[in-house]
């Protein structure tokens, strides 16, 4: 299977019910709020919409989201109209996919060899081991994976990076802590052109304490790479921890302005009740979410499907 078809690919039974299982804090906190607005109301009015302007917010969909969604479904129901809660949700439904749909991106040019990913995010979101799920994700495909272990800041990361190759079976080019992230970047991205690699995928430091100098190393390892690649890196993948909900909002903000983010990783979507972050942070910074944490096992990271987020949301 080429990365083309990999890209295109819908999930599996098995991975919906995980991702059902996912969800379930999310669903159970969400529906049970919108219930609570549509109880014992009888027409759409001010105050029904001010309760589901707080329903969404305080599900940590975003201010400027939810007030797009309000603006949307206010558009579409005539005043003091009677709406029942499957109604309701009929239309919320349909307003999400439809804002989700927005910012999904055309399948890129995946006919580059080696496609490189660079995967950005603060230390504790899940990087490492997102890049470790990912590589078990392509490999299970047919693809050669390489890792390149860019994050020379914590020595802890070029272990675990160095433990995720062993267990996934893929290459990792690592130079120990302390040394040049962006001659790893390149170093890997030779490697992976050199051995015939489909994939190579880079980790990076995940320290935001000075955007200069994240925006400076960033920007040095995407020159490197494409003096090895024309074009490398083909995707910049910022990873994102659900469960901080707001403050992942405040992640985005700091590394869109650092680099440009072409897609995003939501992680720990399982152990939550924040799972509206994914429907705002999308929509709020006009990136596709690609990847979905659902679960702690090697096989929990899965492709983001908008219609089959939305489906089980309101399932």
């Amino acid at each position: 299977m080429g990365l083309l078809d990999f890209f295109k690919k819908k999930p599996t039974e098995e991975q919906k019910v995980k991702l059902d299982e996912g969800l379930e804090k999310t669903r159970s906190s969400f529906i049970s709020k919108i219930s609570k607005v549509v109880v014992g109301k009888s027409s759409i009015s001010d105050d029904f919409l001010d309760e589901l302007e707080e329903v969404l917010i305080s599900s940590d969909v975003g201010v400027n989201t939810t007030v797009k969604i309000i603006d949307r479904i206010e558009a579409r129901v005539s005043r003091d109209k009677y709406l029942s809660q499957s109604e309701l949700n009929v239309m919320l439904k349909e307003e999400i996919t439809n804002l989700l749909a927005e910012t999904e991106m055309p399948i890129q040019n995946t006919d580059v060899k080696p496609y490189v990913i660079m995967v950005v995010g603060v230390n504790g979101v899940g990087k490492t081991t997102t890049i470790g799920k990912l590589a078990n994700m392509f490999k299970n495909q047919g693809l050669k994976v390489v890792l390149g272990a860019g994050d020379t800041f914590r020595a802890a990361a070029v272990d675990q990076l160095k433990i995720w190759g062993e267990r996934v079976g893929v290459e990792v080019i690592a130079k120990g802590m302390d040394t040049d992230p962006a001659a790893v970047a390149f170093e890997a991205v030779k490697y992976g052109t050199e051995n015939n690699a489909d994939v190579v995928i880079i980790d990076t430091a995940g320290r935001l304490h000075n955007k200069i100098n994240l925006m400076n190393e960033l920007s040095k390892i995407k020159r490197v790479m494409d003096k090895q690649v024309v074009g490398a890196p083909h995707e910049v993948l910022l990873v994102l921890d659900a469960s901080t909900g707001q403050n992942a909002f405040e992640q985005a903000k700091q590394f869109t302005a650092a680099t440009e983010v072409t897609s995003l990783a939501l992680t720990k979507l399982d152990g939550t009740a924040k799972g509206g972050v994914v429907i705002g942070i999308s929509d709020q910074f006009s990136i596709p979410v690609k990847y979905i944490g659902v679960g702690e096992q090697m096989n929990d990271l899965q492709l983001f499907d908008s219609k089959n987020y939305v489906e089980t949301l309101f399932s």
